[in-house]
């Protein structure tokens, strides 16, 4: 028997202050297929993540469901978030402020992924096994020295990589990557997403389908308006902008000239080099 999809959208919209934020949009991303949601500030990629969390919830249309992730829904948040790990530039802010969560050490953050929680709860419930499984999180992604050192004290290379640590400490059956890169310099932003890579696993892409699988690895949700972020692993490509599906299917079929020059709103060109699509302003 086939999985359900991870996440599922019936003509999902969304209302914001009387602004649609999404509108009518609809689509499946399945288990092993790792995908990418892109397109530019403001059209509505973020708001697909927090409908994935359940902090958005979509209009029903004739009192049915808009949105089911892993196959229902109607999830109670603290069950369903240990199944996905979430890295966004919006949770790293959070954990670096200098607030309370800010002031905890790397260990401590990724603690904190079994309490679904920014922080460790003060009667939270902390076994030897969740520390250990922190401990292998955090060499897993080349993190270990930084299990001591206070969040905001570590540099914004090394706190994204302990936020990655948090985001599989629980073993997800997805990992869900917003703008992960924000703020990381040109190096840092490479070793982030090579470790990436390494989480996708080794994978084979359908050039009809689109469909990436993979044998071993944690399934990848990517949404980005970075092109270059878009990992060999990936797939999938879906365009959103203003608020609507303006495009999916295979990863070539996808980053050429005339589709990324539509869906930014302006004249584009597109390379590829091993394995990796760029685009550059054409004149």
């Amino acid at each position: 028997m086939n999985a359900p999809p991870i996440l599922e959208l019936d003509n999902a919209s969304v209302m914001k202050s009387d602004t649609v934020v999404l509108d009518r949009v609809s689509l499946k991303i399945h288990e092993h297929e790792h995908t990418a949601i892109l397109g530019p500030n403001g059209a509505g990629k973020s708001m697909l993540l927090r409908l994935l969390t359940h902090e958005e919830r979509a209009l029903e249309v004739n009192n049915q469901p808009a949105v089911k992730v892993f196959g229902d829904d109607s999830w109670n948040v603290f069950e369903l978030r240990p199944q996905l790990g979430i890295v966004s530039a919006d949770m790293h802010q959070r954990f670096v402020s200098g607030n309370s969560e800010g002031r905890i050490t790397g260990e401590a953050a990724v603690v904190s992924g079994f309490l679904a929680s920014q922080g460790i709860l003060r009667y939270g419930s902390i076994t030897p096994e969740m520390k250990k499984k922190a401990a292998d999180a955090l060499e897993r992604m080349g993190a270990s020295h930084l299990a001591k050192r206070r969040m905001d004290q570590m540099s914004s290379g090394e706190a994204r990589r302990v936020l990655l640590a948090r985001a599989l400490v629980t073993s997800p059956r997805a990992l869900v990557l917003d703008e992960p890169t924000t703020g990381l310099d040109v190096v840092a932003r490479h070793k982030f997403m090579e470790r990436v890579r390494q989480i996708a696993g080794p994978s084979t892409h359908s050039a009809t389908s689109g469909r990436a699988s993979s044998d071993q690895g944690t399934t990848l949700i990517l949404i980005t308006h970075h092109v270059e972020e878009i990992i060999p692993e990936i797939g999938r490509v879906i365009f959103i902008a203003k608020g609507r599906i303006a495009g999916d299917g295979a990863k070539a079929d996808m980053l050429t000239d005339r589709r990324i020059s539509d869906v930014f709103g302006g004249p584009m060109k597109v390379e590829r080099h091993d394995g990796y699509y760029f685009a550059r302003g054409a004149s």
